[in-house]
């Protein structure tokens, strides 16, 4: 292989680690956000049950209050009874009497869908309180973790730019370039293997002769059609395809 082709492909190999390593420390911050918001919202919850348990008991300490007002009303209408003069005004205040009572009882079923309403609240609350600090943990372990990673991530991209850097300086100019320039208008690879006559990256068959000359590895070739740079691997079986096609050589001066 062309010691320029055997550099540009290792270049290459480090830029596609350089570009996964950036996707995932791009992304760290996200997911430590996420983490972060999840708990937030928990926290969130639990407060607002914990208002949500307070007011009930709010409520029903008004109802009851409500019940006892009605309470001292239905007493002095029974006080008054006795001073009514007539039947009609007596079934009268009878009447009032049991639409007051009627009232109260109305009242304590809502004083016991209230109560049936806190038991369930309390219960949320005290299932969340019980958790709460084993998520508070959980998430701060698992963000410590992510800043982990995501320091080892940025250490390791720092020790790839620095190699990509050594292995770029013993690439010729020329070839060096041509392989930047094809990675601004191509997707990845810029460099591909070609394999029984054709380019992996097109599918384009070679020319026999072009095919040869790329597996000799005297010249830097690239793809007429797709125009990255090709190489050739010796195959580990022998009695390969010739295929055709066409190539274009690279001036190396």
């Amino acid at each position: 292989m062309h010691p320029d082709i055997k550099a540009v492909v290792e270049v290459q190999h480090i830029d596609g680690q350089l570009v996964e390593l950036s996707k995932l420390i791009q992304s760290l911050p996200a997911e430590i956000q996420t983490l972060q918001s999840r708990l937030d919202d928990f926290i969130h919850a639990h407060e607002d049950r914990k208002k949500r348990l307070a007011a009930n008991s709010k409520e029903r300490k008004d109802l009851e209050v409500d019940i006892k007002s009605i309470q001292e009303k239905i007493s002095r209408h029974k006080d008054q009874l006795y001073q009514v003069k007539t039947n009609d005004q007596y079934r009268a205040m009878l009447k009032e009497i049991e639409g007051e009572e009627s009232n109260i009882r109305k009242i304590e079923d809502q004083i016991l869908e209230k109560m049936i309403e806190s038991e369930e609240i309390q219960k949320n609350v005290n299932e969340a309180a019980a958790r709460l600090e084993g998520e508070k943990a959980r998430v701060a372990a698992e963000i410590q973790r992510l800043e982990g990673e995501r320091k080892k991530d940025i250490e390791e991209r720092e020790q790839l730019q620095t190699r990509r850097k050594e292995v770029a300086a013993t690439v010729s100019e020329n070839v060096l370039e041509l392989y930047e320039r094809i990675r601004s208008y191509r997707p990845a690879p810029a460099v591909v293997e070609v394999r029984n006559g054709l380019c992996t990256a097109c599918n384009v068959l070679l020319r026999p002769q072009v095919y040869n000359e790329i597996r000799t590895g005297n010249s830097v070739m690239t793809c007429e059609n797709c125009s990255r740079i090709q190489y050739y691997l010796e195959p580990p079986a022998e009695n390969q395809v010739q295929a055709g096609g066409e190539g274009t050589r690279v001036n190396m001066t």
